[in-house]
């Protein structure tokens, strides 16, 4: 049996704010996951929902459908680019504490990838929409400290 994931990131000002949030169905099984940032970017909460979704699974070598409205991450994998960033050292890549962190958790398991247009009606991106936004205006946001560091002018 797969699991079947919605991803879904959003960040107010990009960048700004942000939240990411998942969905994982297993057969009856439905776990929810989100957290909101202080500052950070669209594509990093994008990314990073299906790297927290994908750590969530317990047992390696399971059978995960993803879908996500990112073309940023849906491509990066389908097309093969991040196999090739990472085989460059991500040199002049954004995110690649993300990327490196997604690739691990990425060859745990037997993923699938598929785009999914947004705002487009579909139960589950749009559940995945409302947990990244809600929690991107959380009163208690995290710090993307990789992020903050990296996009510090004092650097």
């Amino acid at each position: 049996m797969k699991i079947i994931v919605y991803t879904d990131g959003a960040a107010k000002g990009n960048p700004g704010p942000g939240g990411y949030g998942a969905v994982l169905i297993y057969g009856n099984h439905r776990k929810e996951l989100s957290a909101g940032y202080r500052k950070t970017t669209n594509n990093r909460m994008e990314l990073l929902a299906v790297i927290v979704a994908l750590e969530a699974l317990k047992k390696p070598n399971l059978v995960v459908e993803i879908y996500t409205d990112s073309k940023y991450v849906e491509q990066a994998v389908t097309k093969g680019w991040v196999f090739g960033w990472e085989k460059k050292g991500f040199k002049d890549k954004k995110n690649p504490d993300l990327w490196r962190r997604f690739l691990a958790v990425y060859r745990r398991h037997r993923v699938t990838i598929k785009w999914v247009k947004g705002h487009a009606g579909n139960p589950l991106n749009e559940r995945c929409d409302q947990l990244a936004v809600e929690a991107s205006l959380g009163p208690d946001l995290l710090v993307d400290v990789e992020y903050e560091r990296e996009n510090s002018p004092l650097f």
